[in-house]
């Protein structure tokens, strides 16, 4: 595709020879003849003297840093994630049933189902909805428009997927959360009636899971991301367009604002509050609710080895020395209060 054809996809502005023609996107070390790269992080810039790209997407601020042909643009990234969409489009499934596949519900003639694919009975698809081999859809499942399910996907029964969804292989959503009453010695299974509420333009990783409601729904709301290995367990609400790196942990009945994030291996305990555009570091535990805005960190940062565990053992420590401060403040008081020319040593 010629670079002015791009642009005039995309939009952005134009420098340079736009009949140049880009077949493929790659960084800026590893381009090559036909290929567009993109600058985003200042530290890259001396690559731009050395790439041997056809074309490269940059901000203006760097706009005259080459003489490469070039697509300026206010957010480089973004550009570059919609020039390799435009440049690698999904291939064309073919519609209708794979004849392994077992269907008992009706199809729109769009609908792609793969092979030994299962959908359930009084299931509702959009158009265009591609469900990849070994998927099990089951009964009363609503999924919007254009959504894709990669293989193996599990979707239990009544759950309702918003449009433009992708579901990664291996995620399973509306399974029971873990829900258990202590009855004597032994734990009593609680029923999980709820289901998962998926808003539109929502992307869920491989293997992640999204536990069902006990009484009300597991929501997740609109433009959120996922990454792999996720767990989200029962009655959790995630706000639009929050997203969250992989292996994050969010217990029970959490609600989570809109534009919030979570770093890989996030740990959330239940029943807490986070306000909008609350930002979570990765690693760190939150216990308690967070009702401002801003970025939180507990993980304890990395050092030698050698160097922690004299550390650590200064933190087990803490309350002993607190106890002791707080003698030696009282002692420096009792010395003070009685020292000559102190106000309290002082006769009337």
């Amino acid at each position: 595709m010629r670079l002015d054809e791009i642009v005039a996809r995309l939009g952005g502005t134009l420098a340079g020879d736009g009949s140049i023609i880009v077949s493929q996107v790659a960084t800026l070390a590893s381009a090559g003849p036909g290929q567009i790269a993109f600058l985003v992080n200042p530290k890259y810039r001396q690559q731009l003297q050395t790439t041997r790209a056809a074309a490269v997407i940059l901000s203006p601020q760097f706009a005259d840093a080459t003489d490469l042909p070039r697509l300026i643009h206010p957010n480089p990234y973004a550009c570059y994630a919609r020039v390799v969409g435009l440049l690698n489009p999904q291939p064309a499934r073919p519609t209708g049933a794979h004849a392994s596949a077992v269907v008992h519900s009706p199809l729109p003639a769009s609908v792609s189902v793969g092979e030994n694919a299962v959908v359930g009975s009084a299931v509702v698809l959009g158009e265009n909805v591609v469900i990849h081999a070994g998927c099990v859809i089951g009964d009363g499942v609503a999924i919007g428009d254009d959504s894709v399910l990669y293989p193996n996907v599990v979707i239990y029964h009544d759950c309702q997927i918003g449009r433009r969804a992708v579901i990664q292989a291996g995620a399973v959503i509306g399974g029971d959360g873990f829900g258990f009453a202590r009855e004597g010695e032994r734990w009593l299974k609680i029923p999980q009636i709820g289901r998962v509420i998926i808003g539109d333009d929502v992307e869920v990783g491989a293997n992640t899971s999204i536990d069902r409601g006990a009484l009300d729904d597991t929501v997740i709301g609109d433009g959120v991301k996922l990454d792999n290995q996720i767990q989200i367990a029962h009655n959790v609400v995630i706000g639009e367009n929050s997203a969250m790196a992989g292996c994050v942990g969010i217990a029970g009945s959490t609600k989570i604002g809109r534009r919030c994030t979570v770093g890989g291996a996030g740990m959330i305990i239940g029943h807490l509050e986070l306000a909008d555009d609350t930002h979570v570091s990765a690693g760190s535990l939150v216990s308690k609710s967070l009702r401002k805005p801003g970025q939180y960190t507990s993980i304890y940062p990395l050092e030698a080895h050698a160097d922690w565990l004299h550390n650590a053992a200064q933190i087990r420590r803490l309350g002993a020395l607190a106890e002791r401060v707080a003698e030696l403040e009282k002692a420096l008081a009792r010395v003070s209060a009685s020292s000559p020319g102190s106000d309290a040593g002082q006769s009337e």
